[in-house]
C-alpha cells in the first residue's frame, strides 16, 4: 500500500504518477499524527475515480514574492483538522461523494521563476490528464497563471470567478512581466481565459491613476468593487454570475486579500474595507451547479497573523470550495 507521507519537505509527482488508487481517501478517516488538508491521507497516488475524483490541497508554498509565504499551506492544513466531513448548512456531503486526497507540495524552482511555472504547469497536466479537480493551496497569486495554462489545455479557455483586492492584471512590475500582479495579463494573452465569463469581485485600494479598471473591462471582465458590496448580501450579485458563467468550465481564485483585514490579517498585501466572511461564502456556496474544473486559495501568510485565524477561514473556504464541486450530492 502506499505510504502515507508527512505534510512537511512533500513533493508533488516527485518522479511520475503511478497507476493506481488510494484505498479509504474518502472514508473520512481521521489519521493520527500524518494527515492533509481537511483530514485527508497524503499520498503521491491519485489516479482515482474518474469524473469522481477530487484532489484537495496540491500546493505550492512559495515562489518568489515573500518568504513568509512559504508557511501558508502548512499552517491551513494545520487549521483544517478542525472541519469536519459534512456542510450541515448546504447539505453538502463532499467526502461521500468524491474521492478527495492531499497530493503534497508542487516542487519548485526557488532560484528561476519561469522555470518554476514550467513545473507547476506540468505537476497540473497530469493532474488534469487524471480527471482530478484541483484545490490548490497559496502561495504566491503567480501559481494561478500555469495552473490555468494546464487546465485550459484540457478545456480550452475557461471562465473565472477571481475574488480578491487586486484585479492582477498589471502588465509588469519593476520590469518584471511575470509576478503576483500580472498573471491574468498572462492569461488574457495567452487566450486562457473566456473573457466574457470572468467576474472579479473586491476590487479595491489606493492605485496609480483614476481608472484603473479600464484594461479589465475593456476585455470584457466584470468588476465588482468592494464598496459595491459594502452592507449587503451578494447572494443577487451571484445568482448574476451564475447565468454569465453557464454551463461551460470555470476556475475560482480566491486571494484571502479580498477579505478585510479585520478577518485575515495575515497576508502580504493587506487592504482596508474588505469583504466580510459571510459574504465569501455567499460567493463560493453561489457557484454551486456551475462546471468548476479547479479552484486556489492564495497569498495566506501566517506570520503575519500568529493567531491563526487567518489559516482557519482560508481552510473552512477551501471546504467550501470542495462543497461546490460538479458530482457533490446533497442531503
Amino acid at each position: 500500500m502506499e505510504r502515507l507521507l508527512s505534510c512537511h519537505g512533500l513533493r508533488l509527482l516527485q518522479a511520475h504518477l503511478q497507476k493506481g488508487l488510494h484505498l479509504g481517501a474518502s472514508l473520512g478517516l481521521r489519521i493520527p499524527g500524518c494527515s492533509g488538508a481537511c483530514r485527508r491521507p497524503l499520498t503521491r497516488t491519485f489516479v482515482l475515480s474518474g469524473e469522481h475524483s477530487g484532489c484537495l490541497a496540491g500546493s505550492v508554498p512559495r515562489l518568489f514574492k515573500s518568504r513568509l509565504r512559504r508557511f501558508g499551506p502548512r499552517r491551513i492544513r494545520e487549521e483544517s483538522l478542525l472541519l469536519r466531513t459534512v456542510n450541515p448548512s448546504t447539505g453538502a456531503l463532499p467526502f461521500h461523494s468524491l474521492m478527495v486526497a492531499d497530493i503534497g507540495d508542487v516542487s519548485v524552482n526557488l532560484y528561476n521563476l519561469l522555470d518554476s511555472c514550467r513545473l507547476i504547469r506540468e505537476a497540473y497536466q497530469k493532474i488534469a490528464a487524471a480527471s482530478c479537480i484541483p484545490l490548490t493551496l497559496g502561495g504566491d497569486h503567480t501559481i494561478t497563471y500555469p495552473i490555468l495554462q494546464a487546465l485550459a489545455e484540457k478545456h480550452g479557455p475557461v471562465g473565472l470567478l477571481h475574488v480578491d483586492a487586486h484585479t492582477d492584471t498589471a502588465d509588469k512590475a519593476l520590469g518584471e512581466k511575470l509576478c503576483h500582479r500580472t498573471p491574468f495579463r498572462r492569461c488574457i494573452e495567452e487566450g486562457l481565459l473566456d473573457c466574457k465569463r470572468v467576474v472579479q469581485i473586491g476590487i479595491r485600494g489606493p492605485s496609480t491613476s483614476m481608472n484603473p479598471y479600464k484594461y479589465n473591462r475593456d476585455q470584457g471582465f466584470r468588476v465588482v468593487l468592494a464598496e459595491d458590496c459594502w452592507l449587503k448580501s451578494l447572494v443577487p450579485l451571484m445568482g448574476e454570475v451564475r447565468q454569465q458563467m453557464g454551463d461551460k468550465p470555470i476556475y475560482i481564485s480566491f486571494d484571502i486579500d479580498a477579505l478585510d483585514p479585520a478577518y485575515a490579517p495575515g497576508t502580504g498585501t493587506p487592504e482596508i474595507a474588505g469583504l466580510t466572511p459571510s459574504q465569501a461564502l455567499e460567493i463560493i456556496r453561489g457557484c454551486q451547479g456551475l462546471n468548476v474544473v479547479g479552484c486556489d486559495l492564495v497569498e495566506v501568510s501566517p506570520m503575519y497573523d500568529p493567531s491563526g485565524n487567518t489559516a482557519l477561514l482560508a481552510a473552512n473556504l477551501l471546504f467550501e470550495m470542495l462543497c461546490v464541486l460538479p458530482k457533490v450530492k446533497t442531503a
